[in-house]
């Protein structure tokens, strides 16, 4: 099979010298199925939906068959999704010529009417095997179709979708209940796996009985062994006649790999991480029924440029200049039904890019730290302890609420709410805008100690495993341990919902709550009633399963977007200059330390076993 690679690049030798397919060419009857997966909304990285459009025109001059999927998460991540609840992405998908996708857990990011409109915009299908309608706890019918057949020559194929059983508690559980609480749609899972095998191998069944030739999971499953039992992987192993599996969720880069499956029989699992760093290609052999599979890396889309004078151009530092290859050098994409101009794919994008970076482009202060949650190596932290995002993000709420005069004892940011990498010079409502791409809005309840000791239980559950957890909770206002050896017991139903304190003793201890009128940080009372900060996501949603608040007292609800909360603190800072230890908050509360110095924050979360 070809390197998207040598296409690429092929393409202005191919237009210099005048070579196009034409009708009397012999096309390959291979099928090419091109994919993506957890672009999240990076339209402005170097390959984007322009980029992917301009490769699929020139396939489609030399295979008869070309088709595009996305597994999942692709309209929730920056801004460029967020502040249009997504639409503008779909009609880039629309204009890209995409054929089918999934539903991820971020397709519910907009509530459950956000990812009706999202399926209502698209002009191509979504297909998932296990999304369901539920009524009194019964399941009812599908709420799309498991699957897809395209007629690809004398091949017939069928791509049937999967999402993830965590999009309960990833997105938010609300969203898939009536207003009394109750599900009215179910997503299946079970806590061994088997109702989610159930449901793929039906969809595999009825794809055959309705003539499908080759059979492609198209799924956003994942292998982070924190989504056991419902990885890709595992359902690949309680499955049978699946010929290949698009993967997404857990951001994974796997070119290729073979699975056994149920009966013994190599199945072909394939995912190319995140970001639109990089696109699929599977090719189906017409003849054999041979999967193969092949990537094209951002950075080898990329050629020098050369002058009207024939000499390579260069930027006023002397480094050679490069641009993308692809979109540029096509003019017409083939959707099926009409011919469409690639560059108005890059028309779209680029008018969006431009209008959302105007409107949150604004400085609104700087610094000279880098906040961030990754380290050296790129090994993200936030999910599993402190980061100076992450107390960041905690002090902004706790600051809110604090400056609006109410009584606030504690603030918590979930990790998974935290977003960026290294942040470092101006910031602008866009920089708050890529720490928080959710759009979640700050609440203040009363809670006991006893249901804020569950909640940093519940985040810390992963702690000592390996296990990121994106309810793993940042603070501010409380400092608290955890003991990496102490094994995990908190309870949880099928969906991955709290439902009880652990069975074996807890892995938190020594948790402290600031104590404004004494200075003092005082031990957590668990009688005690406490004024809570948060977003509606983790306080009222049951988002990553926090459901021990049931009962808590709303004192305000709904009050600021979580990127403004972050913005407005940020312009609390003396000219808006945020340094490592100079925060409003450190200075009107004596012993309130703040130090955003370094990656790993001020050290409010200890990770250690209690001394002997």
């Amino acid at each position: 099979m070809k390197k998207l690679l040598a296409i690429a690049l092929s393409l202005a030798m191919l237009l210099s010298c005048g070579v196009f397919a034409t009708a009397d060419d012999a096309l390959s009857e291979d099928i090419v199925i091109l994919y993506t997966n957890d672009v999240h909304t990076y339209i402005d990285n170097p390959i984007s939906y322009d980029v992917i459009a301009g490769v699929k025109a020139e396939l489609l001059k030399e295979y008869e068959n070309v088709l595009l999927v996305d597994a999942g998460d692709h309209v929730q991540g920056t801004a460029y999704g967020s502040m249009d609840k997504g639409e503008t992405i779909i009609k880039l998908m629309n204009a890209a010529g995409y054929d089918l996708a999934t539903l991820g857990n971020h397709e519910f990011d907009y509530g459950m009417v956000g990812a009706m409109d999202i399926i209502d915009w698209a002009e191509y299908p979504y297909v998932s095997a296990n999304f369901y309608h539920e009524e009194d706890g019964v399941r009812g019918e599908n709420v799309l179709d498991a699957y897809a057949l395209f007629e690809c020559g004398d091949v017939t194929v069928a791509i049937l979708g999967i999402t993830t059983p965590e999009s309960f508690t990833k997105s938010t559980p609300a969203y898939f209940q009536d207003e009394n609480g109750n599900y009215i749609y179910g997503i299946s899972g079970g806590e061994d796996g088997a109702a989610l095998y159930a449901d793929v191998q039906d969809a595999v069944d009825a794809a055959v009985s309705d003539g499908a030739d080759a059979v492609v999971a198209l799924g956003h499953l994942g292998d982070d062994p924190a989504s056991q039992p419902w990885t890709s992987e595992e359902t690949i192993a309680n499955v049978s006649g699946l010929d290949a599996f698009i993967d997404g969720h857990s951001h994974s880069t796997v070119e290729y790999a073979e699975v056994a499956d149920k009966d013994g029989n190599a199945v072909v699992l394939t995912q190319t991480g995140e970001y639109f760093g990089r696109i699929g290609m599977m090719v189906i052999d017409a003849e054999t029924g041979a999967v193969s599979t092949d990537f094209i890396e951002s950075e080898e889309i990329l050629e020098t440029v050369i002058g009207e004078d024939g000499k390579v151009v260069v930027d006023e530092d002397g480094e050679e200049v490069t641009e993308v290859v692809g979109y540029k050098l096509v003019s017409e994409l083939y959707t099926g039904a009409e011919w469409v101009s690639v560059d108005a794919v890059a028309e779209i994008k680029d008018a969006w890019i431009s209008e959302i970076d105007e409107a949150l482009g604004q400085v609104i202060g700087s610094t000279e730290l880098t906040f961030d949650n990754y380290d050296a190596e790129g090994k993200r932290l936030v999910r599993s302890q402190s980061t100076n995002t992450g107390d960041f993000a905690a002090d902004a709420l706790y600051y809110l609420f604090d400056n609006m005069g109410l009584d606030v004892d504690v603030a918590i940011m979930n990790g998974g709410g935290v977003r960026n990498k290294a942040i470092t010079g101006d910031i602008s409502y866009k920089t708050c805008k890529d720490i928080h791409t959710f759009g979640n809005v700050a609440c203040l309840q009363t809670i006991t100690g006893q249901q804020l000791l569950d909640a940093l239980e519940w985040g810390a559950r992963g702690v000592g495993t390996g296990e990121e957890i994106g309810g793993f909770l940042h603070v501010s206002g409380v400092n608290y341990k955890v003991d990496p050896e102490w094994p995990t017991s908190v309870q949880m139903d099928d969906k991955g919902v709290w439902v009880g304190a652990p069975t074996g003793g807890y892995k938190v201890y020594d948790v402290t709550v600031y104590n404004k009128e004494t200075g003092a940080w005082d031990a957590l009372d668990l009688e005690a009633s406490y004024n809570l900060a948060g977003y509606n996501y983790t306080l009222r949603d049951l988002g990553d399963g926090f459901n021990m608040f049931s009962g808590a007292v709303n004192v305000l609800d709904y009050v600021m977007e979580d990127y403004m909360v972050l913005a407005n603190y940020v312009q609390a800072f003396d000219s808006g200059l945020v340094a490592a230890d100079n925060s409003p908050l450190a200075a009107k509360y004596a012993g309130f330390a703040v130090d955003y110095g370094t990656v790993n924050g001020t050290g409010r979360i200890v990770i250690e076993a209690p001394a002997a």
